[in-house]
């Protein structure tokens, strides 16, 4: 049985799967990958809704130089270090190879966010395709996703409608959407990923494609169970 979500003006019928996540965490990326790999094993069309969670929500809003955040927030940079490989390790086994020495900066990834839910608006495929430019735009070449030129360059890319320009980025629509979405996920999530399926949190983190896949099924064999003439979800 498939979800059917309405966002913005088009309707999608496929499994919609909610992911609590952040453009500079590395395991999202690789959960991202993983989910794409569960729909292979369903044999179903699987779109990820991407809800916004700052890890570094105090961060300057022109972020700060990597190796002297990393350095002071593990210990040292050589543990830094050690955390990237394990990641790398992970990627390449999902096809992802991450470029760790590209990347200069951890940014701010509040506007990041104002990005998505723009994207959103032209519906969850929309959305999808800005996510993963996002992710490889960081992980993979190096940008400066806090950056509100590369965020709009981004933007016009994939024909978002709702940014136009860098000052849209600071609209005070866009910015409260997200916060209110923040606020909404910051009650039941502590870190990310968090990956949901039907109202049900399918994996806090990035677990493996067969274990997701099993998961979805699970839910999708105990719901719009009816009895008595009362159908529950």
């Amino acid at each position: 049985m498939n979800d059917v979500l309405e966002t913005g003006t088009q309707q999608t019928n496929s499994l919609v799967v909610d992911m609590v996540s952040d453009l500079i965490c590395p395991w999202c990326f690789v959960a991202k990958r993983r989910v794409e790999k569960a729909a292979a094993i369903l044999g179903e069309k699987v779109e990820m809704h991407w809800l916004p969670f700052e890890l570094n929500a105090d961060m300057p809003v022109d972020g700060l130089d990597r190796r002297v955040y990393r350095s002071a927030k593990f210990g040292s940079w050589e543990q830094s270090q050690r955390l990237d490989a394990q990641v790398a390790a992970a990627g390449a086994e999902v096809g992802i190879t991450f470029h760790h020495d590209r990347m200069k900066r951890t940014p701010n990834t509040f506007r990041g966010h104002v990005l998505l839910a723009a994207a959103l608006k032209q519906g969850l495929e929309m959305q999808g395709k800005v996510a993963e430019r996002l992710f490889q735009a960081y992980f993979v070449n190096g940008e400066d996703v806090g950056d509100p030129a590369v965020l709009l360059s981004i933007a016009r890319e994939f024909g978002v409608s709702a940014i136009s320009r860098v000052e849209d980025f600071d609209s005070s629509e866009l910015t409260a959407e997200v916060r209110a979405a923040e606020r909404k996920v910051s009650t039941a999530v502590r870190g990310v990923p968090q990956i949901s399926f039907g109202g049900q949190v399918l994996a806090s983190g990035a677990q493996h494609e067969e274990l997701l896949a099993s998961a979805i099924q699970k839910i999708q064999s105990t719901s719009g169970q009816c009895e008595n003439g009362v159908c529950t979800v």
